[in-house]
């Protein structure tokens, strides 16, 4: 891992996935950004590589100390980082699957999804916050999902999946008030990708319409520019793909 001791920087966090890999390939095609830091449980894919900007990959465990070992790790980045995409979450697993009814609910499962799914990424903002604040205008974007909205949600199932993401929201609501007393320069996004062909998604591919199920890349793309358009306004925003709000 090379370092850098000047210029602006992205960070992504749960590197690995199918959508993490093309918003990080759309952030090294920035020019605005200088180094590109990709944190992850496994090594880095040997695609990872871009002549015009300085890329750094961390390996390391999700337990809040390891957490807060890359964060102090990153303290030469403190007040340059202008976004970072928090892309931690699970839906299925070998041993885990969506549930479809009340006797499906696990206390395992649901431990194991909320763990993924809300924990992870609150305990990054948590740790942080101080290598955010600055000067420096800094977005924030969470992967979310449109089935954690309470007030759109017309067909039950799926608990610990639905939950966790209501729950997300809710700790985003939370930290965008407490950020904009305290990092006044980071705007934060929870944010729905739609269904998006990566190995999250592809079980339950076959019901969804061809023009509703997006590539990596057009929505990495998207993402990038909702994030270079957001105004710092100290509020969280719940949005989806195509920019526009969805009901909590």
């Amino acid at each position: 891992m090379s370092d850098v001791t000047e210029g602006t920087a992205a960070l992504v966090l749960g590197a690995s996935g199918g959508l993490a890999q093309a918003i990080i390939g759309e952030l090294m095609a920035d020019a605005d950004i200088d180094t590109v830091i990709a944190v992850s449980r496994n090594a880095a894919p040997e695609h990872f590589s871009n002549g015009s900007v300085t890329p750094m990959w961390i390996e390391t465990e999700y337990s809040e100390p390891a957490m807060a070992a890359v964060v102090e790790q990153l303290q030469s980045f403190a007040g340059r980082i202008t976004r970072v995409v928090i892309c931690h979450g699970i839906l299925h697993s070998e041993t885990l699957w969506p549930e479809k009814r009340l006797e499906d609910i696990s206390a395992e499962s649901l431990q194991t999804v909320f763990q993924a799914n809300t924990v992870v990424p609150v305990l990054w903002l948590k740790l942080l916050h101080r290598l955010l604040k600055g000067k420096q205008r800094c977005v924030v974007a969470a992967l979310s999902a449109r089935v954690g909205s309470i007030g759109d949600n017309h067909l039950g199932g799926w608990y610990a999946y639905r939950s966790s993401k209501a729950a997300l929201n809710m700790m985003l609501r939370t930290l965008s008030i407490e950020y904009g007393r305290r990092v006044k320069n980071v705007k934060i996004i929870s944010f729905h990708p739609g269904t998006t062909d990566t190995a999250l998604s592809k079980p339950f591919q076959a019901s969804v319409p061809s023009d509703k199920l997006f590539t990596p890349e057009f929505v990495a793309e998207r993402l990038c520019g909702i994030m270079a358009e957001a105004e710092i306004d100290g509020q969280l925003s719940y949005l989806d793909w195509d920019n526009k709000s969805i009901p909590w």
